[in-house]
């Protein structure tokens, strides 16, 4: 059995829609463009093309660490494409593998042993955020997120000042389903369109699925039943819909710290006292 989210959403009129509200976002900041790194994966394709769209100056960077050389040429690929008929687009490679290189040796020379597989993923994600502020503030430009609703908000599926650290969220209102249909109607390459998504931080083939345990349009199910107020319970013992519930959950449950404010500790105002 297929699971599906319910909605179902005009792809044109929203990537219009999303246009005309990063358009007046920038012009209120006051700023003069997008920087947006490109991954190789539909999100990423989508975002820098709707920033493309705006016509405003738009930088796109391929950050690459260790990168897989398909993920790293569709990236190349769709960079080309649009540069090619933008003239307001620019393109950029900054390579980081000697970066994180030396950031592994020196967190591997500072411990016991080697670091964790998970923190060095991490690592690479902030890595790369903190190349795409650097040519931000050069350009005088905003950093465009590439999230989308299941990652950002169901199962935190991002790296927490990371690809979480953005100037605005694009798609991040859109399903992952409903990012592929925009991806269509935008043109967007098809070697992008049919690759297994993955965040190409491991160094390896493993997909968003292998860490996730179920697919987009699963998870994106288990969002609807949860919105509906159903629990795993609510689905019939050792069915594939109570797995993923359960799956969901468990990831929703285990970076809600990530979703959530920081949080602060107020101080209460009797521990004042006039000077």
């Amino acid at each position: 059995m297929m699971l599906h989210a319910s909605r179902l959403l005009d792809a044109n009129v929203a990537a219009r829609h999303i246009v005309n509200w990063m358009t007046r976002y920038l012009d209120q900041a006051g700023l003069d463009g997008w920087v947006v790194g490109v991954s190789g994966g539909i999100d990423s394709a989508v975002t820098s093309t709707l920033a493309a769209l705006t016509g405003k100056p738009t930088m796109l960077l391929r950050m690459p660490i260790h990168q897989a050389v398909d993920q790293d040429q569709r990236g190349a690929d769709h960079i080309s494409w649009l540069t090619s008929s933008n003239g307001h687009v620019s393109s950029s490679v900054v390579n980081l593998t000697p970066s994180f290189d030396g950031l592994s040796k020196a967190l591997s020379a500072s411990s016991d042993g080697p670091f964790g597989e998970l923190s060095l993923a991490n690592a690479r994600a902030r890595l790369r955020m903190t190349t795409l502020y650097a040519v931000a503030a050069e350009r005088r430009a905003l950093v465009a997120g590439t999230g989308n609703k299941v990652e950002d908000f169901g199962v935190g599926f991002y790296t927490k000042y990371g690809d979480g650290g953005v100037d605005l969220s694009p798609i991040a209102d859109l399903l992952k389903s409903e990012v592929y249909a925009i991806g269509r109607v935008l043109g967007i390459d098809e070697a992008i369109l049919n690759a297994p998504p993955t965040d190409g931080l491991w160094g390896d083939d493993r997909t968003d699925e292998d860490q996730l345990g179920a697919t987009y349009d699963e998870l994106e199910w288990a969002m609807e039943q949860v919105a509906k107020k159903r629990v795993a319970s609510d689905f019939s013992v050792g069915s594939r819909e109570q797995a993923v519930m359960g799956i969901y959950l468990r990831h929703h449950r285990a970076n809600r710290h990530k979703m959530d404010a920081i949080p602060v500790c107020e101080i209460p105002v009797s521990m004042f006292s006039e000077r």
